[in-house]
């Protein structure tokens, strides 16, 4: 059967055999819909945590004093368990049953959600964001993989789109929620809040959402699993490690990033000779999957980069609460909750590689935006950059994750699910890390003649304030009188720093854009191609499915 371009209506070819149970069928909306509750909590909570990072930095009672570093491993913890083991369990998804992992990831992240709103110091919240790192990764690819076996080819573009949509408003909800809480609640509310949405969910699932699987998975492949695992979390580990030390020559970031990468080298030459591999890696050499994989990472290279350091810009450099920091976001969210539903009838006339760049240019242009941000520009310059970034977004993801899961067999949509969750954690580890680093590194040149002039200040205590912004207000604070004359230097050598870190964030988006633009299959090759071009898609049946 020829396939149409991924967001297009199928061609007249006749009577096209349902694949989708109808009892399935008539149920897929409120199916959705469960489903998008899931999705809400995993991207909810970091939305919330970005919000509340400010507070968490307060000394007790207010908040854990964490610092800037145990701030990072806080978000970091989650990622890295988060991207090492999602691969192995969007597998398990396809093996087990992905209604069984998605049940199970959702108990696991209310439970971590629990036990992080009670921490008693910043290595309790640490570790146990590291638990709901362990649970999000069996919701997130679930989710994907659930939508593609209830929905019939023509209508995945749709609900992708709306799935995406989710996000925005998870980006809207979030932040906003997260002021409100931290307005009348102590710090641990940010996280106490998932624990009602998990118990509706849970319960909707296991009345609506119906199992699948993989009908012939094979034999198990435990070498191939492992050395995923070990690869993904040595990679990201050493990521999170060059950041947070601002140095990638460090012996322990080239060795861990090194043993990484070179472990998911042999599990690429494995997974190539093994008989039943975990993931076939010829799916790579179908440019509308491998090109909209590597896209996916570089974007949120560039937007997790990017996005880490607005709410310091908005608290410590402009002074507004959480709560008017997550109001601020609004535009960024309503952007996507309106245009990602609708992205699959722009790409039904330009193609997937048009809108895809478009919005990915656009990624660019609005991240080089940042670059009219000082301490007093007017607040309508952000609100109309998230807006338009927002916008970007909504027509890269819902076309980009149709490209990716349409490519591959409808029986192994955990497994795709979870390569492209597991490309975009590691870019937004990436991004979070590399420019991070060098907005911490770029900060603290800036700041470090104004914190030398301190009388009184320790060699330690200058070291520790100039570490970020909210380091050296903490300082500034604790001096009185004296202090103030650090705040004004403090905001320009942030302004300063973010500044420099967006350049590199720009780069990235631009690259993004050339790798779509040179590799996605274009609207007239997508038509043409037989099937969707991906190995064994001839032997899919008509009956499988849900």
């Amino acid at each position: 059967m020829a396939s149409a371009p991924p967001g297009s209506p199928p061609a007249d070819i006749g009577p096209v055999p349902r694949r989708v149970s109808e009892a399935v069928h008539r149920r897929r909306w409120a199916i959705l819909a469960v489903l998008l509750f899931s999705l809400l909590i995993v991207v909810l909570d970091n939305s919330i945590l970005n919000v509340a990072m400010k507070t968490i930095a307060s000394p007790a009672p207010t908040g854990l004093g964490a610092t800037q570093s145990e701030l990072e491993w806080a978000i970091n913890s989650y990622t890295l368990v988060f991207a090492g083991i999602l691969f192995t369990a969007g597998l398990l998804g396809d093996r087990l049953g992905r209604k069984k992992v998605l049940l199970f990831g959702m108990v696991v992240f209310g439970a971590g959600s629990v036990l992080s709103a009670f921490s008693g110091s910043p290595g309790e919240l640490i570790t146990f964001r590291a638990v709901m790192g362990f649970g999000g990764a069996f919701v997130m690819p679930a989710t994907l993989a659930i939508i593609m076996n209830v929905f019939e080819r023509e209508e995945q573009p749709k609900a992708i789109g709306i799935w995406a949509g989710a996000v925005g408003i998870a980006v809207a909800i979030g932040p906003v929620t997260g002021g409100v809480l931290l307005e009348h609640f102590w710090w641990g509310s940010v996280f106490l809040v998932n624990v009602p949405i998990v118990i509706l969910a849970v319960t909707a699932m296991v009345i609506l959402v119906p199992d699948s699987r993989d009908p012939a998975p094979g034999r198990l492949d435990p070498v191939g699993v492992l050395l995923s695992v070990v690869g993904l979390v040595l990679l990201v580990y050493g990521i999170i490690k060059g950041g947070q030390l601002a140095d990638f020559t460090d012996p322990e970031v080239c060795g861990t990033v090194g043993g990484g990468l070179l472990t998911l080298v042999l599990f690429v030459l494995y997974e190539r000779r093994a008989a039943h591999p975990a993931m076939d890696v010829r799916y790579f050499r179908n440019p509308a999957f491998s090109a909209a994989v590597s896209s996916i990472a570089l974007v949120f290279f560039a937007l997790m980069g990017t996005t880490f350091f607005v709410v310091f810009y908005t608290q410590s450099v402009r002074g507004y609460s959480p709560l008017q920091s997550g109001l601020l976001l609004l535009p960024l969210a309503a952007a996507q909750m309106f245009f990602a539903p609708r992205a699959r009838l722009v790409v039904a006339r330009f193609g997937a590689r048009a809108v895809c760049t478009a919005g990915m240019l656009l990624v660019a242009a609005t991240t080089a935006g940042f670059l009219l941000l000082d301490a007093d520009t007017p607040i309508w310059v952000l609100e109309i950059l998230f807006f338009t970034q927002g916008t970007a977004m909504a027509h890269i993801m819902p076309p980009a994750t149709v490209s990716i899961m349409q490519s591959l067999p409808r029986e192994k949509a955990g497994s795709g699910s979870a390569v492209n969750n597991t490309f975009r954690q590691v870019g937004g580890a990436l991004g979070v890390a590399v420019l991070g680093s060098v907005l911490s590194t770029t900060y603290r040149d800036g700041i470090s003649g104004e914190l030398a002039a301190v009388p009184g200040l320790s060699d330690s205590a200058r070291h520790a304030a100039g570490e970020s912004i909210e380091a050296t207000l903490a300082v500034a604070d604790r001096l009185g009188p004296a202090g103030k004359a650090l705040v004004g230097p403090a905001s320009d050598a942030f302004v300063h720093a973010m500044h420099v870190t967006v350049i590199g964030a720009t780069a990235v988006a631009g690259i993004a854009a050339a790798v779509v633009a040179l590799f996605l299959p274009g609207r007239e090759a997508a038509a043409a191609a037989p099937g969707t071009g991906r190995p064994g898609a001839e032997k899919e049946q008509a009956g499988a499915g849900a």
